[in-house]
C-alpha cells in the first residue's frame, strides 16, 4: 500500500522559506513522476511543481517560477519542495501526491495521481 508522508510546513513572514519534504513508500519510488499540489480555504486544488521518474523533467504552476525548486532523491523514496520568497498568497495546505502510472511526464492535473499524502499546512503571514 502506497503511503505519502509530508513534513517541513509551518508559520513564516512574507520573504521566508521552507522545504516541505515527502516520504513513499509502497511501491518502486524511482518509477513515478510526483506532484505538489496546494489547497486554500474555499478553493480548488491545485497545481505547484512536478517532477519525472528521473528527476530529469519538471514542470511548475506559473506564480511559483524562480521561487519554488521540486526535487527528488530516489535513493531516499523523497521529494522535496524548496519554497522561498513566500508570500501571503502562497498560504495553503500542501500536499504531495504520486503518479498512477509509471515512466511517464509528470502530470499537472489532480486526476494524474493516484496516491496522495495527508498535507502540511503553511502559513505565510505579511
Amino acid at each position: 500500500q502506497v503511503q505519502l508522508v509530508e513534513s517541513g510546513g509551518g508559520l513564516v513572514q512574507a520573504g521566508g522559506s521552507l522545504r516541505l519534504s515527502c516520504a513513499a513508500s509502497g511501491r518502486t519510488f524511482r518509477m513515478y513522476a510526483m506532484g505538489w499540489f496546494r489547497q486554500a480555504p474555499g478553493k480548488e486544488r491545485e497545481f505547484v511543481a512536478a517532477i519525472s521518474w528521473s528527476g530529469g523533467s519538471t514542470r511548475y504552476e506559473d506564480s511559483v517560477k524562480g521561487r519554488f525548486t521540486i526535487s527528488r532523491n530516489n535513493a531516499k523514496n523523497t521529494v522535496y519542495l524548496q519554497m522561498n520568497s513566500l508570500k501571503p498568497e502562497d498560504t495553503a495546505v500542501y500536499y504531495c501526491a504520486q503518479e498512477d502510472r509509471a515512466w511517464t511526464v509528470p502530470g499537472i492535473s489532480p486526476d494524474d495521481y493516484d496516491y496522495w499524502g495527508q498535507g502540511t499546512q503553511v502559513t505565510i503571514s505579511s
